[in-house]
């Protein structure tokens, strides 16, 4: 329910609003089938959010977010990887625990159930997708050549760097922390 109702909206706090419901459905599902699941999918989804959508707080509506990227090329360009990671890419982080859940649900014989699940995360990926373009492929008209962006402070965040590593290269550490939890 919530990537279908994330498709049209236009503001930050919806979107995030959406996307919590949407893996709140990955949840039940995990909890129904290994508490040791989901506190991996938790986890990773708690840290890949934080890592997501903090950069991307100073920003109301979809507009704006393409204005932050002049302020840190890096922290969006990372931001965008998070992006893909929380839309559940298989490369990224956020593919392993939907991978796990969809593996559990197969080995016990709800292949039905796992591909409507699948099917019902496709329009989050869709909504991921177009956040991440409007985030780090498009730039605002710009009327001044001067390098002193005067409409947005910089919000600079000590931790945020390290949080958004830490999001985009827990892959290689899932399979420890699902064999531990």
């Amino acid at each position: 329910v919530g990537g279908w109702a994330g498709l049209n909206q236009t503001q930050i706090r919806a979107i995030m609003a959406f996307s919590s419901i949407a893996h709140t459905g990955w949840l039940i599902t995990a909890l129904a089938l290994s508490p040791s699941l989901t506190t991996l999918t938790m986890m990773m989804y708690l840290i890949t959010t934080i890592a997501t959508f903090k950069p991307l707080s100073t920003a109301k509506a979809l507009l704006n977010v393409g204005i932050s990227w002049s302020l840190s090329p890096t922290t969006l360009t990372m931001t965008m990887m998070t992006l893909m990671s929380l839309g559940g890419l298989p490369p990224l982080t956020g593919f392993m625990p939907k991978w796990l859940i969809l593996k559990e649900l197969t080995s016990v014989g709800l292949t039905t159930i796992a591909t409507l699940l699948l099917m019902a995360s496709l329009p989050s990926l869709f909504f991921y997708v177009r956040l991440a373009y409007l985030t780090t492929l498009t730039t605002p008209p710009s009327t001044t050549n001067t390098a002193h962006k005067w409409r947005f402070k910089s919000n600079h965040q000590p931790y945020m760097a390290q949080t958004i590593i830490m999001a985009t290269l827990m892959l290689p550490l899932t399979t420890t922390m699902y064999a531990t939890t």
